[in-house]
């Protein structure tokens, strides 16, 4: 039985064409970019060939991008650097951001700044009266994610981002869950940062950006050589920063298709999932990332065991966000939304990609009824 991959959102498996880019770097432009002599300088003009390509996705400039190790770096940088540049001050975030904001934030709390967590209504949005009430005169950043990666939930940040400026404040979204998914256009979102993670849309991991708007500035986290123009030092990785690029370009260049494919995908899935009794939907119904369905199974322990019971059927989904797996805590942000912590110990997400067909939903459909009984059927053993 071939085997159905639905966690998407945990991570991406690397396209051709990032791959093929990324052998070509290895083998015609390994030289240290740092360096002045020929081979050092091929190296630098693939890396900044790959730094127009990110920002002319984006709808940035060149200057404003940033290549860091992934979404966790990038989110780190913005919180603490921003934090050491003020020196003191408030924090606005939310209760639903991934941990590398959370924990962040919260070792910044240790050291003394004040952090507001905004709690999200039950489809997982974020209200712009929610935030101008929070504001206060010494907010220094406000950090709300684009799109959450367990519900799936896309926030109005053009309007978030509006309260912020009107106060003069700084405004930070991860969009590692958004990026090569829907358009961005960081003109238009106003978001002063930005960050994402090119394993989320098929580029390879370990390699990530920040946009960092030319009006603003955010210390270094690392601190060295000072390569990316004294904003991250370390030899840069150029192959995976030429493989970021080759996979974001791809993905932007059927994005519409990709988009009108995955929506009616997610659809197909959502009626056979919430048709099963005791599953219902977490998120907007609409307003959400097209591929991703996020559900709550009533009358089971924890998900993990469909996850397992799944897996084991060749079928891979998530009981929430990969970066919590061998947890056997409720997730926050579906806490955070309202459900108990019964309910919130049954999420399950499934992530899906152009690579899925209706024939791999319909298969799903067909087994995971049956599954979710014998988990039900167990759930005494199970709590015991």
């Amino acid at each position: 039985m071939e085997r159905i991959y639905m966690d998407h959102a945990a991570t991406t498996a690397i396209s051709e064409a990032a791959l093929t880019a990324m052998v070509s770097c290895y083998r015609e432009r390994d030289g240290n970019p740092s360096a002045i002599y020929p081979l050092g300088q091929d190296s630098q003009g693939a890396l900044e060939k790959a730094r127009i390509a990110m920002a002319k996705g984006l709808h940035a400039l060149s200057t404003e991008i940033f290549f860091t190790s992934g979404g966790t770096e990038g989110n780190n940088w913005v919180l603490s650097g921003v934090a050491r540049a003020k020196g003191r001050g408030h924090i606005v975030t939310t209760a639903i951001e991934h941990n590398s904001v959370l924990k962040t934030a919260a070792r910044l709390e240790e050291g003394g700044f004040e952090v507001t967590y905004l709690q999200p209504d039950r489809f997982g949005f974020i209200a712009p009266e929610q935030l101008e009430a929070a504001l206060r005169p010494d907010t220094i950043l406000v950090s709300v994610m684009l799109a959450n990666n367990v519900v799936g939930t896309i926030q109005d940040t053009p309007a978030l981002v509006k309260v912020a400026h009107a106060r003069w404040i700084p405004f930070h979204t991860d969009a590692v869950q958004a990026v090569g998914h829907i358009p961005i256009n960081v003109r238009r979102l106003g978001a002063d940062f930005l960050t994402l993670s090119a394993h989320k849309f098929h580029g390879p991991k370990g390699v990530g950006a920040l946009f960092c708007r030319l009006s603003n500035y955010v210390p270094p986290l690392i601190l060295g050589g000072g390569q990316e123009r004294g904003g991250r030092s370390g030899t840069e990785n150029v192959p995976g920063a030429v493989g970021m690029a080759a996979a974001f370009e791809e993905c932007l260049a059927g994005l519409d298709e990709d988009t009108a494919y995955l929506t009616k995908l997610r659809r197909r899935l959502t009626e056979g999932m919430t048709a099963i009794p005791g599953v219902r939907l977490t998120g907007d119904p609409e307003r959400r990332l097209p591929g991703l369905a996020s559900f709550i199974v009533d009358g089971i322990p924890h998900s993990a065991h469909i996850v397992y019971a799944l897996g084991g059927r060749e079928i891979c989904v998530s009981s929430g966000s990969a970066c919590s797996v061998g947890s056997q805590e409720a997730s926050h942000v579906l806490k955070a939304m309202g459900f108990n912590m019964r309910a919130a110990m049954g999420a399950l997400r499934f992530s899906l990609d152009v690579s899925n067909t209706e024939e791999e939903v319909d298969r799903v459909l067909a087994v995971i009824p049956g599954v979710i009984e014998e988990v039900r059927a167990k759930k005494g053993s199970l709590w015991g």
